[in-house]
């Protein structure tokens, strides 16, 4: 017996039927980039399969475990970047009071072998002045793995302050690459950020654009003081945030991976992208930290899947201050069960071949560049943030996430829905804010946020 294959047009009518008669056009949304979602893809929905693999392992590992440990005291700093070390991660970022100067510095590293452990800084617009501490502890080894990280730009943006000019300190940073680029080859110099878009409430493109234009100005700045465009490319880490939106924080990383091509291009000096994803702060929970574990460990399998060189997860309790040992031991093990009990590396390029994440991918890459062309034409980063055009832009993406949380269109597990009404808290240690930026320069600050911020402060109220 042969069963009639159902026509389009009774296919269409079954999908309407179990949508109570919606129409399918109502399960396609548009999301803060106003970029299409659609509910099915199919071979037709993208010209070419696109493939974009991180370019290779670090040191036989798929991606680079990287581990964040803040801390003012040197030996504090120390034990936990050992202990770090030992209990699975390959690289450590560092930031606090110990950035200050060599001596505390090099106490902190002491015992780490620099060329094998990567060390990287978080030190705001103090990253020159930690970038030459940093050169000092590794003792002029050639194959010392150095990441000074210096952002400027992103730190601007986020505190909308800065002692001098930006642009003085943008050339401060690049001097400085310029000075250790021949003692430590191995060194990456610049962070080409813009988890500074994300944590304030921007979209996806708005976050790409601002890594993009952040970047051209990094390697613009490199050349002026001396550097070849093929070094300050080679020099640049491309930093991105992933969060609980694992499909759309993989392809985002993916997004990256094409737009790099193009920008290297255009500087005349190819090289592959080194993207480090960092787990996205304002997603996270600070009345019932737990669930943050379910967000990191999908934020984790983003940046993996996603081909990130490096994923940095934060401790499930840093809403409320720094992740303390346990926090950070959390972390390391979220990455130890993705990379060696889930296999997530096994694959160069996991998300190849899927028409919605090719499509997707394609998509917020063409967002990211038609952002990144608008920040140009607005007279490049610098001059966008101090005229704060880029910042109503992330203002009104921020704005529509929120209403979809107040509305119920989106939620937050544990905030907004299955809310504990007895949450267990988790040790934190205490936080230490860095001194607030006065002095030569001043733009909007794009202020980070917490998304469950609203609604917890709801729920302590209504504890009281």
């Amino acid at each position: 017996m042969t069963f009639p294959t159902p026509s389009p047009a009774d296919w269409r009518g079954l999908a309407e039927k179990a949508l109570k008669d919606r129409p399918l056009e109502s399960l396609v949304h548009l999301d803060a980039d106003g970029l299409a979602v659609r509910p099915l893809y199919a071979a037709a929905t993208v010209i070419e399969p696109l493939f974009a693999p991180r370019p290779s392992d670090a040191e036989g590992r798929a991606w680079d475990v990287r581990s964040l440990v803040e801390g003012d005291d040197p030996g504090a700093v120390n034990a936990a970047v050992l202990a770090d070390l030992e209990g699975g991660a390959a690289s450590v970022l560092l930031r606090g009071a110990v950035l200050a100067d060599s001596e505390p510095l090099a106490q902190a590293l002491e015992g780490v072998a620099l060329e094998l452990a990567a060390v990287g800084l978080d030190a705001g617009l103090d990253g020159p002045g930690a970038a030459n501490a940093l050169a000092v502890a590794a003792k002029g080894s050639p194959r010392a793995k150095l990441m000074f990280h210096m952002d400027p730009l992103s730190v601007f943006a986020e505190t909308g302050a800065a002692p001098r000019a930006i642009d003085e300190h943008l050339m401060l940073a690049a001097n400085t690459a310029a000075r250790h680029a021949g003692a430590y080859p191995e060194a990456s110099f610049f962070l080409a950020g813009g988890r500074v878009v994300h944590e304030a409430g921007g979209s996806i493109g708005q976050e790409l654009g601002f890594v993009a234009a952040n970047a051209a100005a990094l390697v613009r700045a490199a050349m002026a003081a001396g550097m070849t465009a093929e070094a300050a490319l080679k020099g640049t880490v491309l930093g991105v945030a992933v969060d609980q939106e694992y499909f759309d924080s993989l392809a985002k990383v993916r997004a990256l991976r094409l737009m790099w091509r193009t920008i290297g291009k255009a500087f005349g000096g190819e090289t592959p992208a080194v993207i480090e994803a960092r787990s996205s702060r304002r997603m996270l929970s600070a009345r019932d930290p737990w669930p943050n574990l379910l967000r990191l460990t999908a934020a984790g399998f983003a940046g993996a899947v996603g081909g990130a060189d490096a994923v940095v997860l934060d401790g499930l309790s840093r809403a409320n201050g720094r992740s303390d040992a346990f926090a950070r031991r959390q972390a390391r093990n979220t990455q130890a069960v993705l990379m060696e009990e889930s296999h997530l590396g096994r694959v160069d390029d996991p998300a190849a071949g899927s028409w919605f994440l090719d499509a997707r991918t394609r998509d917020l890459a063409e967002a990211g560049w038609a952002e990144f062309q608008r920040i140009e034409g607005e007279g490049g980063l610098v001059v966008a943030l101090r005229t704060g055009d880029i910042q109503d832009r992330v203002a009104a993406a921020r704005a529509e996430r929120e209403a979809a949380l107040a509305t119920g269109t989106s939620h937050l597990v544990g905030v907004t829905k299955f809310v504990d009404p007895d949450p267990r808290p988790a040790p934190f240690a205490a936080e230490s804010p860095r001194s607030p930026q006065t002095g030569g320069d001043a733009c909007a600050p794009l202020i980070p946020i917490r998304f469950a911020a609203p609604f917890e402060t709801q729920a302590w109220e209504a504890a009281r």
